[in-house]
C-alpha cells in the first residue's frame, strides 16, 4: 500500500554496508523506513537526489571546539556549523577546555551548552587524570560521554598522564574503549633542545617518529596487562602502523586527512607554523605507509582533529606557535577528492568515516542507512569540482591549510535525525543538536 513519509530522498544512489544501489530513501520521526523504489509513496518534502550519492552520515571523532574557555578561536555552535556545512552529521569533542572535561560537573554543562546550540549531533570526550580514575567507570557511562580520552604527550592544554602506573590506573577501570593521544612525554622533554627558534620544520624531529612508536608500544604494552581496548589517535608514523598491525585485538586506529595529504617538507614552506600539529606532518614515506595501513584494512576510522587557533597564536614564531589546524569542514571533500584520485573508494571512505565509528564506539542508531536507524544522511556530489578557501571555512579562526586547493567531490546536503540541516552550502534548519547514545552507557533496565 501507498505510505506517507516526512522525507523521500529521490532517485539517489545510496552507499551502504552492501555497494552502491540505486534506491529512494523514506524518513519519517528522524528514522530510516524505507529504502527502495517509494514510487508511489507521498511525503511532505521530496527532495531530488538524482545524480547524487547518499551517504550514511559522517561521523568525526576527533574535534576541538574550544567551549568553554578559549571561545575566542572557536565555540560549540561555530564549530558544529562548519561540521554541517562540510557534510559532518555527529562529532566528538575534545576535554581540553578550561575547564577541562574531567567531572560530572564539566561533562553536564557541555551537554547542555550543545543541546540544540549545535547544528549537528554530538558527544564529549572525558579527560582521563591521575585524581579522577577512580571515578572512571561512572564518568564514562554518563549521558553524553564518548568514553575516556588520555593525553600520553603533552598536547594543547595541560591533560596530561605521561606514566605507565597512572595509565593502568585508568585502564584497569575502562569498559569502554578509551582514546590516547601516543606521544612519549619523556621523550619529548630530552628532546626539546632539537627546536629550532623560527623554523617549524623541526617540529617533526622534535615530535619524532620514535617519540610516537614508543608511547604506542608502551601503551599497547600496558592495554594488554590491564585487559583493556584502546584506539589510538592521529597516527602519523609508518612503524606505528606496522607495529599495530599486530594488536588489532586491543587497539583500533584512526589517521587524519592531513596526515595523508600533506607531506614535510612542502608542507612547512609553504605553510610555514600554520602547518604545525601534534603529531606532526612527516615526510612521504610515513604518508605512504599510512595510506598503506588503510589499504590493508589496519585502519579503523577517519577523524579530523579539529584544532583551531587564531592568525595571532599560529604568526608566533616557532616554538612559542600554536600547534594544530582547522579540518572539521574538509574531511569530506578532501576523502572525496582521495576517492576521485583512485586512493580509496567510496565503500571503504563509507567504513571509515561511518561503520567504523559505529563500530568501534557502539554508537547506537548511527553510522548505517536501515530501517530502523537515525536518518543521519551526507549527501555528495562525486563530480562537483571546488575550491576550498579561507571564506569558506565557518570556523571563528578563519583559515584552512586547504586554502586555494580545487578538489572534486563535494558535500551538498546533510541531514540529521531527518532535519535538512544544510542545502547547497546553506544552513536551513535551526539548531537541534542532540547527544548521541552508546550501547555500552544506555541505561540497564
Amino acid at each position: 500500500m501507498p505510505q506517507t513519509y516526512d522525507v523521500i530522498l529521490k532517485g539517489g544512489t545510496v552507499v551502504n554496508q552492501d555497494g552502491r544501489v540505486a534506491r529512494d530513501v523514506g524518513v519519517a520521526g528522524g528514522k530510516i523506513m524505507a529504502l527502495g523504489d517509494l514510487g508511489r509513496a507521498s511525503a511532505g518534502e521530496v527532495v531530488d537526489c538524482t545524480g547524487l550519492h547518499i551517504l550514511p552520515g559522517v561521523i568525526d571523532s576527533q574535534v576541538h571546539f574550544r567551549e568553554p574557555g578559549l571561545d575566542h578561536k572557536e565555540d560549540l555552535e561555530s564549530g558544529s556549523r562548519a561540521a554541517a556545512l562540510g557534510g559532518v552529521t555527529c562529532v566528538f569533542e575534545m576535554p581540553n577546555t578550561i575547564p577541562q572535561t574531567t567531572t560530572p560537573e564539566a561533562l553536564a554543562d557541555k551537554v547542555r551548552r550543545g543541546r540544540h546550540r549545535m547544528h549537528c549531533d554530538f558527544a564529549f570526550w572525558v579527560g582521563g587524570t591521575h585524581e579522577n580514575a577512580g571515578d572512571v567507570p561512572d564518568l564514562e557511562r554518563l549521558p553524553g560521554a564518548a568514553g575516556i580520552k588520555v593525553f600520553m604527550g603533552s598536547s594543547t592544554g595541560d591533560l596530561l598522564v605521561e606514566d605507565d602506573r597512572g595509565v593502568a590506573e585508568i585502564l584497569k577501570r575502562t569498559r569502554r574503549r578509551a582514546a590516547f593521544h601516543s606521544e612519549d612525554e619523556m621523550m619529548l622533554r630530552e628532546r626539546m633542545p632539537l627546536r629550532v627558534a623560527g623554523d617549524p620544520s623541526s617540529h617533526p624531529v622534535w615530535r619524532s617518529p620514535e617519540v610516537a612508536l614508543t608511547c604506542t608500544q608502551r601503551l599497547v604494552r600496558i592495554a594488554r596487562e590491564t585487559g583493556a581496548r584502546v584506539h589510538i589517535l592521529h597516527i602519523s608514523t609508518g612503524e606505528e602502523m606496522v607495529f599495530l598491525k599486530d594488536h588489532k585485538d586491543v587497539a583500533t586506529v584512526e589517521v587524519l586527512p592531513n596526515h595523508l595529504t600533506l607531506v614535510a617538507p612542502d608542507c612547512y614552506e609553504r605553510l610555514g607554523t600554520y602547518a604545525q600539529m601534534n603529531p606532526p606532518i612527516r615526510d612521504d614515506s610515513h604518508r605512504r605507509r599510512i595510506w598503506w595501513g588503510v589499504e590493508q584494512g589496519i585502519v579503523d576510522v577517519l577523524g579530523s582533529d579539529h584544532a583551531p587557533h587564531t592568525h595571532e597564536e599560529k604568526h608566533h614564531p616557532y616554538p612559542a606557535s600554536h600547534s594544530g589546524m582547522p579540518g572539521v569542514q574538509t574531511l569530506v571533500p578532501i576523502m572525496l577528492d582521495h576517492v576521485n584520485a583512485g586512493r580509496l573508494s567510496l565503500e571503504r571512505f563509507v567504513d571509515l568515516s561511518s561503520a567504523g565509528p559505529q563500530r568501534i564506539f557502539g554508537l547506537e542508531g548511527k553510522g548505517r542507512i536501515a530501517v530502523g536507524w537515525d536518518a543521519d544522511f551526507t549527501i555528495v556530489d562525486l563530480k562537483r569540482r571546488e575550491t576550498i578557501t579561507n571564506a569558506w571555512n565557518a570556523s571563528k579562526c578563519g583559515w584552512t591549510p586547504y586554502d586555494g586547493v580545487t578538489v572534486t567531490g563535494w558535500p551538498v546536503g546533510t541531514y540529521v535525525r531527518g532535519l535538512k540541516v544544510m542545502w547547497e552550502g546553506e544552513l536551513t534548519t535551526p539548531s537541534q543538536g542532540e547527544p548521541a547514545r552508546f550501547l555500552e552507557a544506555l541505561p540497564r533496565g
